[in-house]
């Protein structure tokens, strides 16, 4: 069995009463298919007035003698039959044979294919939970180097590949393979010459289609990069909206997009039709072989004359018989080679290493005590080295803010601190407790987070704010909104709190955003706030609102502010200047200003912006 497949059959172990309950059906389906061919002997024997005389009730013996015992019961039934009621009675009770045989046939295929559905789905449903949740999981270092388009495809195209592709799989090893084997148990007991005669065949027609399948896997797996690079594209397209047709540039995205749809539309057609050559290519050499034996079994009837016409037809009808379920294995197989390229993307996401995660013994901590202390760490972004031997302490009740010029690893400050990301070297500590013996959810709990980017949801302003205490009531929203600034304009809203904001929030200002980003982060009331340049984004109007519900949110809590806009951390009790990865300077804005070095200098150069 493949490595793939066997990883994700663990997936089905839930389901696994309807995967018992397939193949119960699955079995049945086989046997009647072979039964209802063999019933077809007896009322051409009657139609043909070909059956044996037989007027003695035959007695079973044992196995050796089980063939002729058959066709003896059958001969028995049909002379009794015939000479008490005549042969139309004993034709149209043969029919009604048949029908019955194809009935139950038909039944126990529609029933086999009920409890598939369950298994199926139930699988899809499940492999696309354990994306989802992995995909939540991982540290946002995964997706600084995959694309977003490619983990959505991942999600949903691969995953449908694995529900039609692999989960076939008890079709091709239970269903079609017993079909077969009945049927040529059938056929061994009509006659064993012609049926040894047809396995030279299926040896050769084997071999064909196999090669064909070959190069499979590898397409299907450029097919679904393929189908991943566009769908990034989509997604990046639709967010960068604005700057596309700022720069004219939706010739250039459009040309980027069809590109990509090409080579996928190559790709595609080149695995489709390799795909659909497998169907027809087994029907004809199915039919080579049925041809074969129409002369080779034919000498046997017409000249040899050691097979009846009836038994010789009905051979020729179960050889027939096997090309369907040939066919499907075939084909399954081909699904299989493109099953196993969508398992492999897919056990790669489920399969990665997340180096964030909780230790077995790790500590759950509910409060914040005396301190933070930063002791001489180091972090290298792939080759570049973003932090060197930085080392700071933050007590509780300070706020202290980073500065610096763009690059110099105030916002990797924050993303250490909340275990975003982890240190090379050196430890971060709350309360003399290493950050990576913390529980993750209890660090989180302790830290509320204001980004540049004000992250929102498709969704109501209440949910939005709820994601930072799930059962908070009505009154506790609208008291963070008034500490946010914010309650003036939702008060103004059609629905209130429960005004849905759009995409990424895009029905309201960016101003409104940040203080709706702010309010979120107050309800969830932590004792340490960390702002990564809350205001840069913002006109003047709108950074002094959101200013003033930074001022109301930071008292009595310990703030690290990361601040491109100096005149916004003035009253911190310590400004920390970064140059490089490095601290270059400390104080207060006052001491700082007084030295006039690195950050007398940030000042003065923003202050001439103003002017300008």
């Amino acid at each position: 069995m493949n490595e793939y497949f066997r990883k994700i059959f663990r997936f089905a172990k839930p389901y696994k009463q309807y995967a018992y309950l397939n193949i119960f059906f699955n079995i049945l389906y086989a046997l009647f298919s072979a039964l209802s061919f063999i019933a077809l002997i007896p009322m051409m024997d009657v139609l043909f007035d070909e059956s044996k005389k037989v007027l003695e009730k035959p007695v079973y013996t044992g196995l050796s003698s089980l063939k002729s015992y058959a066709l003896d019961s059958m001969g028995y039934f049909v002379t009794t039959s015939s000479e008490e009621y005549g042969p139309q009675t004993t034709l149209m009770v043969m029919v009604a044979v048949i029908i019955s045989m194809f009935l139950l046939k038909n039944l126990c295929n529609y029933w086999a294919m009920y409890f598939i559905t369950y298994l199926r789905n139930g699988v899809l449903k499940d492999i696309r939970n354990a994306m989802y949740k992995k995909t939540v999981e991982l540290p946002l270092s995964f997706f600084s180097e995959k694309r977003k388009g490619d983990v959505i495809s991942r999600m949903t195209s691969d995953v449908l590949e694995i529900q039609y592709s692999f989960l076939s799989i008890l079709e091709i090893i239970i269903r079609e393979p017993l079909t077969i084997l009945f049927t040529i148990i059938a056929m061994f007991a009509i006659s064993t010459k012609l049926t040894l005669f047809v396995f030279i065949f299926i040896p050769i027609s084997g071999i064909i289609i196999s090669k064909l399948g070959k190069t499979l896997k590898k397409s299907s797996q450029k097919a679904s990069e393929e189908q991943g690079f566009f769908l990034s594209l989509i997604e990046e397209s639709l967010a960068g909206l604005k700057v596309i047709k700022g720069f004219n540039s939706e010739k250039r995205f459009n040309d980027k997009f069809q590109d990509s749809t090409l080579s996928f539309y190559h790709l595609n057609n080149k695995i489709l039709n390799r795909q659909n050559l497998s169907s027809p290519l087994s029907e004809f050499l199915g039919i080579v072989t049925i041809a074969v034996l129409l002369v080779f079994g034919g000498t046997m009837v017409l000249v040899d004359k050691t097979l009846s016409g009836s038994m010789f037809i009905g051979y020729i009808a179960m050889a027939y018989n096997i090309l369907t379920p040939a066919k499907a294995i075939s084909k399954g197989l081909y699904s299989l080679k493109r099953g196993d390229a969508a398992a492999e993307r897919i056990l790669e996401i489920l399969e990665e290493t997340n180096q964030i995660e909780n230790k077995k013994d790790a500590i759950v901590k509910n409060s914040f005590e005396s301190d933070i202390n930063i002791n001489n760490i180091s972090f290298q972004y792939e080759k570049e080295t973003v932090l060197k031997d930085f080392s700071l302490k933050i007590n509780k009740g300070q706020t202290v803010a980073l500065v610096g010029q763009s690059g110099s690893g105030k916002s990797t400050i924050a993303n250490l601190l909340t275990r975003f990301w982890d240190i090379n070297s050196g430890s971060i500590t709350i309360d003399g407790i290493e950050l990576r013996d913390l529980d993750l959810h209890s660090l989180r709990a302790l830290t509320g987070l204001v980004t540049q980017d004000s992250i929102l949801f498709n969704d109501t302003i209440k949910n939005n704010l709820k994601i930072g205490k799930e059962n908070a009531t009505d009154e506790e929203i609208v008291d963070a909104l008034k500490i946010a600034n914010a309650y003036e304009f939702v008060k103004d809203l059609p629905l209130g709190i429960d005004t849905n904001i759009g995409d990424s929030g895009n029905k309201l200002s960016g101003g409104q955003k940040q203080r709706l980003s702010i309010a979120r982060a107050v309800l969830k009331n932590p004792p340490i706030m960390i702002l990564d340049e809350a205001t840069s984004a913002l006109d003047t109007e709108s950074e002094k609102l959101v200013q003033d519900a930074i001022e109301n949110m930071m008292k009595n809590r310990t703030s690290i502010v990361i601040a491109h806009r100096l005149s916004t951390i003035q009253k911190a009790d310590l400004i920390v200047v970064m140059q490089k990865g490095r601290i270059v300077e400390q104080g207060t804005h006052d001491t700082l200003l007084s030295q006039n070095g690195t950050y007398a200098k940030l000042v003065s150069l923003q202050s001439l912006e103003k002017l300008q």
